[in-house]
């Protein structure tokens, strides 16, 4: 698949749901982030900031910043009505994941700071036992790991820069069955793949209560090859398949304010480039005539924008509030939905706290509830998908520990 998305999930924990956000993107990757509804760019000050924003590395406390975070996601089942015959409903299967997330941030060296994330930042998982969907999507996930090294360096204590480079290591299936339709049709995929991207940042800080920023990740295109096993038809073969999967470039911008001394409000728009995924194309080698499997499939999404507003109050010296509320376009034009990935706009509420045990220590615990409006798709009677998919929805409790030494 050219610019594509689909296949499997990286064996047991790290492995991440699709819908957490437009597409196959997860921009919760921390217990502020995830309290914020992912509105932790120019706001962000614990160890997280070496993801979110590296450039606001260069105003934390001297000192070293270690952050180990945990993030449990849970998806809830999306049901399907066909318009045509209710022979053709069904519904995806519920998933559960646990995502593991880690953050360094190194004291000043001459005005220069280091950090490092290890994050999974997209994730698709979606599951079909009904055989009407099973003939198309009886599994299509994927699982990537970023691991992303900064460095930032400020000027005149108002403007802080900052840049890295993405590994990015990404393992895959896709699995499809056709015989509860009484064809002997299934394809079954796997592969893993490290590609590379890179990252950018800037704040500003024109007055010590106002954060400025703005962010940049490169697009990757995922490039999978592997052996694929195929039933046509009763015919079983193993071919030689690539796959290029794009984990889109995605550029925010955020303003944090301290209305009062105890109150930040940060507001952020991002923009996720959505339009690298162009085709769902299957490679296989060698061709072998009236292969269905062959034929490439439009997708031709769209550049999707999200809005989210992060509130931090501080209760006390010891005890951070957090709330958060976002609005996530999807880029799938309806046209081209399919059960691999059935998305919608989605309506983000979160919540979570920060609490100091010590003065080198904080413990954190964040939730966030992502709803999924219903798509409608009735476009053309003799389509894959000709009806409504609803009850898309997903829960995140995240929880960490920061550590200051």
């Amino acid at each position: 698949m050219k610019k594509t998305i689909s296949v499997l999930a990286l064996a047991s924990i790290f492995t991440a749901g699709s819908a957490m956000a437009s597409g196959w993107r997860i921009p919760e990757q921390s217990v502020d982030s995830t309290a914020k509804a992912g509105a932790n760019i120019a706001s962000s000050k614990r160890g997280d900031t070496a993801y979110f924003n590296p450039a606001n590395m260069a105003w934390m406390a001297d000192t070293w910043h270690v952050e180990f975070d945990a993030t449990y996601i849970y998806l809830a089942p999306i049901e399907y009505e066909d318009s045509r015959t209710s022979a053709f409903d069904g519904e995806s299967e519920t998933e559960h994941f646990l995502l593991p997330e880690l953050f360094l941030v190194s004291p000043s060296f001459g005005g220069a700071r280091f950090g490092v994330a290890v994050v999974e930042p997209f994730g698709l998982s979606k599951r079909w036992k009904d055989p009407y969907q099973k003939a198309f999507a009886e599994e299509f996930s994927l699982a990537v790991i970023e691991v992303n090294p900064t460095v930032s360096y400020s000027f005149a204590d108002m403007v802080s820069i900052s840049a890295g480079p993405r590994m990015l290591y990404a393992d895959a299936t896709v699995k499809t069955d056709a015989s509860g339709l009484g064809l002997p049709l299934s394809r079954e995929m796997e592969g893993d793949t490290v590609e590379w991207g890179w990252n950018a940042a800037v704040a500003v800080k024109p007055m010590e209560k106002l954060n400025i920023s703005a962010t940049y990740r490169s697009n990757v295109d995922l490039e999978f090859e592997d052996k694929a096993k195929l039933n046509l038809m009763g015919t079983r073969v193993t071919l030689d398949a690539d796959v290029s999967i794009p984990a889109p470039a995605v550029l925010a911008f955020s303003v944090a304010y301290d209305v009062l001394d105890n109150l930040n409000v940060e507001l952020t728009w991002d923009r996720t480039f959505w339009s690298e995924y162009e085709t769902l194309d299957f490679n296989f080698s060698p061709v072998i005539p009236g292969n269905p499997f062959e034929a490439p499939q439009a997708r031709d999404w769209d550049d999707t924008d999200a809005f989210r507003i992060g509130v931090t109050y501080g209760v006390n010296q010891n005890l951070d509030v957090m709330l958060g509320f976002g609005y996530d376009q999807n880029g799938a034009p309806t046209e081209h939905i399919g059960f691999e990935l059935p998305d919608s706009d989605a309506w983000l509420y979160s919540i979570g706290a920060q609490y100091k045990m010590a003065d080198n220590m904080d413990i954190g615990i964040a939730m966030l509830y992502d709803y999924k409006e219903s798509r409608t798709v009735e476009v053309n009677p003799t389509d894959r998908v000709y009806g409504e998919f609803t009850n898309a929805s997903a829960l995140l409790v995240t929880v960490g520990l920061n550590y200051r030494f």
